[in-house]
C-alpha cells in the first residue's frame, strides 16, 4: 500500500472520548436541551415502571379480594396500600384504569422525547454543515492547497451525516442509560438480592459484548479513511474526464474505482457482521437469565407474583441493556467520523482566515502596489518561491509577469489576493502594508481570470452575474460585449439563460474563458488580474479582449500573468521572474535590447519578428 493510503493508527480509548464528548458542543447554544430529554427520559421510564409494578396489586387482587399489603416486599406493600381505600368490588377496575393512566402517559412523554430530539437534531446539523462549511470557506489557503480534495468532500458531504448519527446515538444512549436505572431500582425495590445476582450476570454479558468494540473501532477507522480515497478517485475521474478519454484510460479508472468500491464492501460487511454478533449474544446469554430466575420464582411461592413483576421487569430491562451496548458500539464505529469533522473544526477554529484582516478601511488605489525586498516560502518547504523580490505595479498601467514555469508568478499572484503573508520583507498599498487593511475590502477591489476557468453549473447569466450580484440585465449584457461573448451567447439554445452544465462543461475552453472575463469586467475592479486570460482564446478574440483591456487601463490597474508573450506586448511595465528572483524588468523594448531571458523567449515565440 502506498504511503499516503496507510490506514491510520487505532486511538486511543481517552482520545475516542475526547472524540465523544465534542458531539456536546454542537448542543451550546441550547444547553437546556440535554438535561429536558434525560428528564423526560427518566419521566416516561417512571411511567412504565410504575404501570408495570402495578400489576402486584393487580394480580394479588385477583386471588384475594381483600388483600393487605403484608408480603414482606417494600414495594408490593407500598402499592398495596395505595387501593386499601378502594371498595374491593372497584379495585381491579380502579388499578386497570391506573395501568392504563401510566400507559398513556408513558406514550406522551415517549412522543416529547421523540419531538423534542427531532427539533434539536434539525438544528444541531444543519449548525453543524453550515459551520463546517463556513469554516472551510475561511481556513487558511494554505490548508485548502494541502488537502486532498477527496477529503474535503468527503467530510463535508459525508462524515457530517455520520456525526449527525452519532449525536442520535449519544441521546439514544442517555435515554436508554435512564430507563436501565429506573427498571434497576424498582427490580431492587422487589427483590435485592436477586437483583445484585442479575446485575453481576448482565455485566458479564455485556462484558463479551464489549470485546467487539476494539475490532469495530479499528474498522471503523479504516472505513473512513478507505471511504475518503474512494471519494477522492471518483472525483479525480469525473473532473478529469477529459484526459482520461484523451488517453484511452476507462479500464485503469474502472480497475481501480472497483478495488476502491470493493474495500468499502467489504469493510460494511465485516462491521455488519460484527454488529450482528450482539443479537445472538444476547438471547443465548440472557435466556439463561430468565431461566434462571423463573426457577427461583418457582422456588419462592409467597411472593410469586412479585417475582412474576420482577420476570416482566427484568424482560423489559434486558432490551434496553442491549440497546444500550448496541449503541456503544455504534458510537464507537462513529467516533472516527466524529474526529475528522471535529478535527476540522478545531483546525479552522485554531488557524481561522490566514492571513487575518486589518482593520484600515481600502479606498481607491491612487499610487499602485510596492513589494519591498519580498521571500516567501510555503509551509513545509526549505526551498524559497520568491526570494528578495522588490518591483512596483503602478495604478492604471499593465504590469505583466513573465517567465519559465515555477519562477515566481502564481505566488506573487497569491500574495497581491492576500491568501498568503510575505515570510519576509513587505507589500504595500498607497504607502500601507497591505496587512493593514481590510481584508474583504480590499479583495472586493480585485477581479481575476485565471487559466483554470470555474463556472459553475448554472446559466450564463449567473456566472457572469457571480462577479457583481447587483447587476442589471443591461450590464451583463455589456460585460460580455467587452469580453467577446455576446455573439455566441446569443446563438445559445436559451441566450444568457441557458444552463451550462458543471465547469461549463458544455461550452468550449475559449468560451469558457470569455465569460469569466465578462464575470471579471462586471466587476468593474481597482486591480485586475489576468492569469494566462488568453491562452485558449482563437487571434480574433485575444485582439478584441486585448483592446476591452487596454481600454480598463484607463480606470483599473491590470496586473497580467502570460506564457503567450502577444497576451503583453502592450504592456506598459514587463517583469522577468525565475527561480523566484527578479531577473529583469522594463518595457518591451528594454528587455528585448539587454538580449536577456525575455529576449531569449521572446525569439522562441516569435522568431519571425526578432530576425
Amino acid at each position: 500500500m502506498p504511503q499516503s493510503e496507510k490506514i491510520p493508527l487505532q486511538r486511543p480509548r481517552k482520545k475516542e472520548i475526547e472524540n465523544i464528548r465534542g458531539l456536546f458542543s454542537l448542543l451550546r447554544l441550547h444547553p437546556w436541551a440535554i438535561p429536558a430529554i434525560i428528564g423526560l427520559g427518566a419521566l416516561s421510564s417512571l411511567a412504565e415502571g410504575f404501570g408495570i409494578s402495578l400489576f402486584i396489586p393487580f394480580l394479588n387482587g385477583m386471588e384475594q379480594p381483600a388483600f393487605h399489603p403484608d408480603t414482606g416486599i417494600w414495594l408490593a406493600d407500598t402499592l398495596a396500600g395505595l387501593f386499601n381505600h378502594v371498595a374491593p368490588a372497584h379495585r381491579l377496575m380502579v388499578i386497570a384504569w391506573f395501568i392504563f393512566g401510566a400507559i398513556l402517559l408513558k406514550a406522551l412523554l415517549s412522543f416529547s422525547t421523540t419531538a423534542l430530539f427531532a427539533w434539536l437534531d434539525m438544528h444541531a446539523a444543519h449548525r453543524l454543515r453550515s459551520c463546517l462549511f463556513n469554516r472551510i470557506l475561511r481556513v487558511e489557503y494554505g490548508f485548502i492547497e494541502a488537502s486532498p480534495s477527496g477529503k474535503l468532500y468527503n467530510t463535508l458531504a459525508t462524515e457530517t451525516w455520520r456525526t449527525r448519527d452519532a449525536l442520535e446515538t449519544l441521546v439514544d444512549l442517555i435515554i436508554s442509560l435512564c430507563m436501565i436505572v429506573v427498571y434497576t431500582a424498582l427490580l431492587l425495590l422487589i427483590s435485592w438480592k436477586l437483583t445484585v445476582l442479575v446485575i453481576i450476570f448482565m455485566s458479564m454479558i455485556s462484558v463479551l459484548v464489549r470485546v467487539l468494540n476494539r475490532y469495530v473501532k479499528n474498522l471503523s477507522s479504516k472505513l473512513t479513511h478507505t471511504n475518503a480515497l474512494f471519494y477522492k478517485r471518483m472525483v479525480q475521474a469525473l473532473e478529469g474526464m477529459k484526459v482520461v478519454r484523451a488517453f484511452g484510460r476507462e479500464p485503469y479508472e474502472q480497475n481501480r474505482f472497483n478495488k476502491a468500491s470493493e474495500g468499502i464492501s467489504r469493510l460494511v460487511m465485516k462491521l455488519t457482521l460484527a454488529a450482528g454478533l450482539v443479537n445472538p449474544v444476547y438471547e443465548i446469554l440472557a435466556g439463561g437469565l430468565l431461566v434462571y430466575v423463573l426457577f427461583t420464582a418457582l422456588r419462592t411461592p409467597a411472593g410469586l407474583t412479585a417475582l412474576l413483576v420482577f420476570i416482566f421487569i427484568l424482560y423489559r430491562l434486558q432490551p434496553k441493556i442491549k440497546e444500550l451496548d448496541e449503541q456503544c458500539i455504534k458510537l464507537s464505529s462513529l467516533s472516527a467520523s466524529v474526529a475528522d469533522v471535529m478535527s476540522l473544526l478545531d483546525h479552522a477554529a485554531i488557524h481561522p482566515s490566514s492571513p487575518s484582516s486589518g482593520n484600515v478601511p481600502v479606498q481607491d488605489l491612487k499610487k499602485g502596489i510596492h513589494l519591498h525586498h519580498v521571500s516567501f516560502y510555503y509551509p513545509n518547504s526549505k526551498r524559497p518561491a520568491l526570494r528578495d523580490v522588490s518591483i512596483s505595479i503602478e495604478q492604471a498601467r499593465a504590469t505583466a509577469l513573465v517567465g519559465p514555469s515555477g519562477g515566481g508568478k502564481s505566488t506573487l499572484i497569491k500574495l497581491v489576493l492576500r491568501l498568503y503573508d510575505p515570510t519576509e520583507g513587505e507589500i504595500l498599498v498607497d504607502d500601507r502594508p497591505l496587512r493593514q487593511l481590510d481584508l474583504a475590502l480590499w479583495r472586493k477591489q480585485i477581479a481575476m481570470v485565471s487559466q483554470d476557468v470555474y463556472l459553475f453549473d448554472a446559466t450564463v447569466r449567473e456566472n457572469i452575474a457571480y462577479g457583481r450580484l447587483d447587476a442589471d440585465p443591461d450590464e451583463i449584457v455589456e460585460a460580455a460585449r467587452q469580453a467577446d461573448a455576446h455573439g455566441f451567447i446569443s446563438q445559445l439554445p436559451d441566450g444568457y439563460d441557458t444552463q451550462i452544465g458543471e465547469r461549463g462543461v458544455r461550452l468550449s475552453g475559449g468560451q469558457q474563458q470569455r465569460i469569466a472575463m465578462a464575470r471579471a469586467f462586471l466587476r468593474k475592479p481597482q486591480i485586475l488580474i489576468l492569469d494566462e486570460p488568453t491562452s485558449v482564446l482563437d487571434t480574433i478574440s485575444e485582439s478584441l479582449i486585448q483592446d476591452a483591456i487596454q481600454s480598463l487601463r484607463q480606470e483599473c490597474t491590470v496586473l497580467i500573468v502570460a506564457h503567450r508573450l502577444s497576451t503583453i506586448q502592450q504592456a506598459d511595465h514587463i517583469v522577468v521572474l525565475e527561480q523566484g528572483r527578479v531577473c529583469e524588468q522594463g518595457d518591451l523594448r528594454q528587455l528585448l535590447a539587454a538580449g536577456g531571458l525575455f529576449a531569449k523567449l521572446y525569439e522562441l515565440q516569435f522568431p519571425k519578428n526578432t530576425a
